[in-house]
């Protein structure tokens, strides 16, 4: 029996190093997180009945060790040097034009260029292929034992892969956090109403040096692993690219968007394209390294003291600076919520000059303990809204101003209300608000709410500030005002003709796209699409109290409060009867309210492009007859909806023996269901 234990405890914690491989190395797992869950239980269930099993590179130990007292010192076998910097393209050229000059006959060097990540240089040894220590850049010469809190890393293997394993492999990389591991921390905090973090980096640094490895085990930190220090029994590569090919190969992650490049030209090519995409990555990074990839070439130019000769860091502009702020602006939006807004001495960051920068709120504003006149980090990361993250308090100037809340709205004077216990304050001028109005049209008009295409930010701006629109039932007159818009800069007759014909188009909608473009808040569009399977009717939905409305999956007691006080108003009331005036509708199902909906409990997964319904539209008609619509085929799926070039779902769909149906069959199951016909 104890044999078989063994035996299987060997085959789990195979299975469970292959798919963290899949899943951490090569981003391409084989099974879903659930089979990876059930396999580290069952090997954790048989390493607790048998304790004698337990080996220190199982994935059940990577938190299991005491909180320290402290970290003891390691000195680097092989020194961590820094890289030299280029901060533009001239430098880097210099860089260059050294290394071709060093390399005597050697016209363009082959490059290994990959993004230069944002966190905290780490070093991992391996000794026979286990995983010894962890240790931190420290100096350089000298780094912290972190190998406690390394094991907890998921993405870093405890065991390297393959049976001949180098005798000792030394290798370097960077901890980092995602964006989405970040704001996960932050929120968390903000629950706790602890202290947030100020940057992925700090945080990223601050939880690998925690002195309890049970804390670093919950923090979100991922790596990547980018070269080698010592290596003793390892095979002979003539390229760092080779290098990284083998690491990845051992089941350490490198970078998937390293690229081997010819020349200064493809670097700054490369530099070029990870400066447009940094955005998309989901992780920081501040520029890219380039790296002679010749080993021969690189040990020909050596290093200086501190870097070598062979690599530079060409870093992106700065996404931090330093200002300070003239005065706060309040901005009111579609919900009536207003955002304190910066105007700041103009500093260049990210790439750009910022003279803006929002505060977020109120709390946000005592958070920081910002004042008006105070100088302040300002940080632009790809393309997000500028922010102003933290106060340079050594610098406060002896006369400062608070920020205040108005008591008015700056759009419409209008009261401003403020809730107890949240952080933002609205006007109470609704429609009446100009500002809220624009936003409000804007939001109705969007693709996935009432689908008025051409009728986008610009032209409403124009339609409030004419005094043409006040209401989204008034869209449905603008062609009493042809001739008007005719005449208006970037219009003409095609283009009015085209907005009428998609503002008439739009009167055929689904209750669940109508409720989402009346912009009730707390209500986006999974909310309208419970609220319309559930009532079937706009009519129904109005007439329900607080109680009526809990009953609505998903829906609790605040959301509840938000669509009564809504559908109480007589102004709304009265926009949605002008609406309704105006020819827009929907059809009607019997709402779970009533009875169950025809499709209710049904999973459908759409593909292919259908003979007279887009996808979108046939995702509406689902919904809005109480079916739910997933991305992907499963065994839970109850239909897959084709159309042509229905292409790999409709394959699978077919191997896990799942109903299809076309168009007219999607047609034909909501008229049975709905007892038409």
């Amino acid at each position: 029996m104890a044999g078989d234990a063994a035996t299987r405890a060997a085959a789990l914690r195979a299975a469970l190093a292959h798919h963290a491989y899949r899943y951490y190395v090569l981003d391409d797992p084989e099974v879903p997180d659930a089979e990876f869950d059930r396999l580290m239980r069952e090997l954790e269930a048989l390493e607790a009945a048998h304790p004698e099993l337990v080996v220190p590179d199982s994935p059940t130990q990577r938190v299991g060790a005491a909180p320290a007292e402290g970290f003891a010192r390691v000195e680097h076998a092989v020194p961590m040097l820094s890289l030299d910097n280029a901060f533009d393209e001239a430098s880097f050229r210099a860089f260059d034009e050294r290394v071709r000059e060093r390399l005597e006959g050697v016209a363009s060097v082959d490059y290994l260029c990959e993004p230069k990540l944002d966190g905290l240089a780490i070093s991992l040894r391996y000794e026979r292929g286990e995983l010894v220590r962890a240790a931190t850049r420290g100096d350089g010469s000298v780094g912290e034992d972190v190998t406690a809190n390394v094991r907890t890393i998921q993405s870093v293997p405890l065991r390297l892969l393959g049976d001949d394993p180098p005798e000792l492999l030394e290798v370097r990389g960077e901890v980092i956090l995602t964006h989405a591991g970040f704001e996960a921390m932050n929120r968390e905090a903000r629950e706790r109403d602890a202290k947030v973090f100020v940057n992925p980096r700090n945080a990223a640094a601050g939880s690998l040096r925690q002195l309890d490895p049970a804390i670093t085990a919950t923090r979100p930190l991922e790596i990547f692993i980018y070269g080698v220090g010592e290596v003793i029994g390892a095979p002979t590569v003539s390229r760092h690219s080779e290098r990284l090919r083998q690491l990845r190969d051992w089941g350490l992650r490198v970078s998937p968007i390293a690229s081997g490049v010819q020349g200064a030209d493809a670097c700054l090519g490369y530099y070029t394209d990870m400066l447009a995409g940094r955005a998309d990555l989901g992780y920081d990074i501040d520029g890219v390294v380039c790296k002679v990839d010749r080993l021969d070439q690189q040990r020909e130019l050596g290093q200086v003291a501190r870097a070598p000769r062979w690599a530079i860091a060409f870093k992106f502009p700065a996404q931090e600076e330093m200002t300070t702020i003239r005065e706060v602006d309040f901005q009111v939006g579609r919900t009536g919520a207003l955002t304190p807004v910066a105007r700041l001495e103009p500093v260049f960051v990210g790439g750009v000059t910022v003279s803006n920068a929002t505060l977020h709120n109120m709390d946000e504003i005592e958070r920081l303990g910002v004042r008006i006149g105070d100088t302040v980090v300002v940080r632009r990361a790809g393309d997000v809204i500028p922010e102003v993250v933290s106060v340079v308090l050594a610098s406060r100037p002896a006369q400062t101003e608070a920020i205040a809340l108005p008591a008015s709205c700056p759009e419409c004077g209008s009261e401003v209300h403020r809730e107890a216990g949240s952080a933002i304050a609205r006007c109470s001028g609704g429609l009446v608000c100009r500002a809220q109005r624009k936003q409000a049209l804007v939001h109705f008009a969007s693709r996935r709410a009432m689908d008025i295409d051409g009728l986008g930010e610009k032209l409403v701006e124009q339609l409030v500030d004419a005094d043409l629109v006040h209401s989204p039932a008034d869209l449905f007159d603008l062609d009493q005002h042809r001739d008007v818009l005719i005449a208006w800069d970037g219009l003409g007759e095609r283009s009015v003709d085209n907005l009428n014909a998609a503002i008439a188009a739009s009167r055929e909608t689904s209750l669940a796209r109508f409720l989402f473009a009346l912009g009730i808040r707390e209500v986006g569009e999974a909310t309208a699409t419970q609220l319309a399977s559930h009532f079937g009717d706009l009519d129904a939905l109005m007439a329900a109290d607080a109680e009526g409305l809990e009953a609505v999956p998903d829906v609790g007691p605040v959301v509840a409060l938000r669509i009564r006080d809504f559908f109480h108003e007589a102004h709304n009331r009265a926009v949605i009867a002008a609406l309704r005036e105006a020819g827009v509708r929907w059809p009607v199902v019997a709402g779970r309210a009533d009875g169950p909906t025809p499709l209710a409990g049904m999973v459908f997964v759409i593909t292919g492009t259908l003979p007279s319904m887009t996808r979108d539209e046939a995702k509406g008609l689902i919904q809005a007859h109480g079916g739910k619509v997933t991305g992907s085929v499963s065994k839970r799926t109850s239909y897959l909806v084709a159309g042509a070039e229905a292409g790999s779902k409709l394959a699978k769909a077919e191997e896990l023996g799942v109903a299809v149906l076309d168009q007219a069959g999607l047609e034909a199951l909501v008229a049975v269901g709905s007892g038409a016909g």
